[in-house]
């Protein structure tokens, strides 16, 4: 038997403590007949409702702004061809398109830029309000002065397609999306980060290398912010994304909790 199995637990105490601190998961919830307890009743309803909420919660995207004063880009906001939240949820395919005056607006801003970074609602606006532009601040931070950044974008009703649309739009070799995934019971704000090499419309997702679970309680932006970065630089060194390239950082950092 194991020496937690062993250990003589006070009296009182619940042996499921000591492992639930160490996970997020739901582990012995008890039971009381065929039922729940109450307590753990009340907080998977909790759960439940923040999840639900961050699915439905309007993007800011002037909030967002406001987080990433200070930087020397554009910013600039785009919308996809969902015309509303009802929409999107049940329209992916439009979440992946641009509408109209986006495609125009970002025409005026095309060029030839190393990479284009974009920040999405996706399935959660709360992640990408808590952590989107404080990770994209980060990742600037790593990359230093050699990669040539089209204008940011905040785009409002995304999947995750319509960064191949932004991308081939501003003439970008690489695409870098911060995108709120969707929410889970244990993480509403869960932001997930999706690299593109050579963005345009058709790309799978066999294309992109995905960092998810950024949070503070999860990945950290500081620690996603330095796997991103890796490769961003690699993917422009070898010119492909996807499951041809390989996370081969050996920096403990990045696997360390």
């Amino acid at each position: 038997m194991s020496n937690l199995t062993n250990k003589k637990i006070p009296s009182g105490l619940d042996p499921w403590n000591t492992l639930r601190a160490h996970t997020d998961a739901r582990i012995g919830l008890g039971r009381v007949g065929d039922g729940l307890p109450t307590e753990r009743l009340l907080e998977f309803q909790m759960a439940h409702a923040r999840a639900r909420d961050s699915v439905h919660m309007a993007f800011e995207p002037n909030s967002v702004r406001d987080q990433l004063d200070g930087l020397d880009h554009a910013v600039l906001d785009v919308h996809s061809a969902a015309p509303d939240r009802p929409t999107y949820l049940q329209r992916p395919d439009l979440g992946r398109l641009l509408d109209e005056d986006s495609v125009a607006a970002l025409g005026k801003h095309a060029g030839d830029y190393d990479v284009a970074f974009i920040l999405a609602d996706g399935l959660s606006a709360r992640a990408t309000h808590d952590h989107a532009a404080n990770t994209l601040k980060l990742i600037l931070d790593h990359l230093g002065e050699s990669w040539s950044v089209a204008p940011i974008t905040l785009a409002t009703q995304s999947r995750v397609g319509l960064g191949d649309e932004i991308g081939a739009a501003l003439g970008a070799k690489l695409t870098v999306m911060l995108i709120g995934e969707r929410p889970g019971l244990s993480s509403a704000d869960s932001l997930g980060c999706y690299l593109t090499w050579g963005p345009r419309r058709g790309r799978s997702n066999a294309d992109r290398n995905c960092v998810s679970n950024i949070r503070s309680a999860g990945l950290t932006p500081e620690k996603a912010a330095k796997k991103i970065a890796y490769l961003m630089v690699e993917s422009r060194k070898m010119g492909l994304s996807g499951v041809a390239l390989k996370d081969n950082s050996s920096n403990p950092e990045l696997i360390e909790g």
